[in-house]
């Protein structure tokens, strides 16, 4: 009997120790830069593959960015807008399918809305990248609430690219 609730001890203490292991694996932090103005920066956000930007993204592909943030005020909604500027001034909102945009079912870790003051949740963001130019961009994310306060905001630089076995043109225009 003893010998059972050994093993069974051991058991359990090996699947926790191997679930431990898993729930700390994550991407490596992405050096973002804050929004203009005073808008909250995250804590921490880590763009797949990505560590000094500007991140490479491949056009036809779903870019991973896991965005850590707090909130100040009771949330009930949380939208993801995006804006790309390119030649340093060509600034456009980058529209996103309402799943995509939609915040509260892709946070992570067990995390639902309503969300409350002081809470800190991580976001996972799959950015579709569509068939567009290679060029450099720079991107500013921003969490919406429901009265269109902005819970985080931040800017990535990146550089759209084909994938492998494509012609290749590129355009940088970062700055």
């Amino acid at each position: 009997m003893e010998q059972k609730v050994l093993i069974s001890l051991s058991f359990l203490l090996v699947v926790s120790f191997l679930s431990g292991i898993q729930a700390d694996e994550k991407l490596p932090a992405t050096e973002v830069k804050r929004c203009s103005g005073n808008k909250p920066f995250p804590l921490e956000v880590r763009v797949a593959g990505c560590v000094v930007p500007p991140c490479i993204i491949i056009k036809g592909t779903t870019q991973i960015f896991e965005i850590d943030f707090a909130v100040d005020k009771y949330i009930t909604k949380l939208t993801t807008l995006v804006k790309a500027t390119t030649l340093g001034f060509i600034t456009v909102p980058y529209e996103l399918p309402p799943d995509v945009a939609a915040v509260c079912p892709n946070l992570m870790y067990g995390a639902y809305c309503p969300l409350y003051p002081t809470e800190d949740v991580t976001y996972m963001f799959k950015f579709p990248i569509g068939d567009y130019p290679e060029v450099g961009v720079k991107i500013e994310i921003y969490l919406v609430d429901q009265d269109q306060d902005i819970a985080t905001c931040f800017v990535c630089d990146i550089k759209v690219k084909k994938g492998q076995g494509s012609t290749r043109y590129e355009l940088n225009y970062l700055n």
